[in-house]
């Protein structure tokens, strides 16, 4: 039994050894292996065309075949979900090949890379921005591609991304009691992201700060903190006068009516 599983094993090997693919791949016939790799490719075998077209690259440069090899090879790349080189190939292309037939859909595909290396909002956003701008670009340079709906749901889904951590570390400076950054923080949200759906919060959590920051101030600092804390309620309610937080606002500004001795109606 265990010579006919050692038998069987060594065929295997000699199978595999001397099946087209192996033959083609230890061979030095360029050309077999760009045709091998070309087929492979097609029927969307990448880990083996990718293996063959890595040997044949460096041979083509320069030659009529080597616009659709780098192609192939960036795309192959982008198939198998390695985005890093995906990317910096598909960019390559671009500048080796900006008259190709095929260069919008490799610009598409490299800043699609760099959409899909973004992290989660939490993590350091540079891939993030990489991908904003590589999104941004293909639209000015493509306005009437047909991707151009996917690709502002791509932009707009990577601004909410930015959005969401820039409010969460603002939100995280007034959970640790950091008041003075918590206010800056607030305040460039408001500036920086005009139309983001966390705006409402920022604009809470800005006079929130503010009145912390008063009630935990030096009593001579008190009055001018609360007074300016006030100023920030106004400029809620001028936008959200209707919202969910409507009533935590105005809580926080009776107590604020209270301790400047005033009695204003809080709407």
């Amino acid at each position: 039994m265990r010579i006919s599983v050692l038998l069987l094993f060594c065929c295997s090997i000699i199978f595999v050894s001397c099946s087209p693919y192996q033959k083609v791949y230890s061979g030095d016939d360029t050309g077999a292996k760009y045709v091998f790799a070309d087929s492979l490719y097609k029927i969307g075998k990448y880990k083996k065309s990718l293996k063959l077209m890595e040997q044949v690259v460096p041979a083509y440069r320069g030659k009529p075949q080597a616009e659709r090899l780098m192609f192939m090879y960036s795309n192959t790349f982008y198939e198998l979900g390695d985005f890093y080189l995906a990317g910096y190939q598909f960019e390559r292309f671009e500048t080796t090949y900006p008259k190709s037939d095929s260069v919008e859909v490799a610009a598409y595909r490299s800043a699609k890379s760099y959409y899909e290396l973004s992290p989660k909002y939490s993590l350091d956003q540079k891939d993030t921005e990489k991908a904003l701008e590589k999104l941004q670009s293909y639209i000015n340079n493509y306005p009437d591609t047909p991707y151009r709906e996917e690709t502002n749901a791509l932009v707009a889904e990577l601004r909410g991304k930015l959005e969401r951590k820039d409010i969460e570390v603002a939100k995280q400076y007034l959970r640790i009691s950091d008041y003075k950054p918590a206010i800056a923080a607030f305040d460039n949200f408001i500036t920086d992201h005009p139309g983001s759906e966390f705006r409402k919060d920022a604009f809470f959590g800005r006079m929130d700060a503010q009145y912390q920051l008063a009630i935990n101030s030096v009593p001579t600092l008190v009055e001018e903190r609360l007074i300016e804390a006030k100023g920030y309620y106004n400029g809620f309610v001028k936008y959200y006068k209707d919202s969910d937080l409507k009533e935590d606002a105005d809580k926080i500004l009776n107590d604020i009516n209270k301790r400047l001795n005033k009695k204003e109606p809080t709407s």
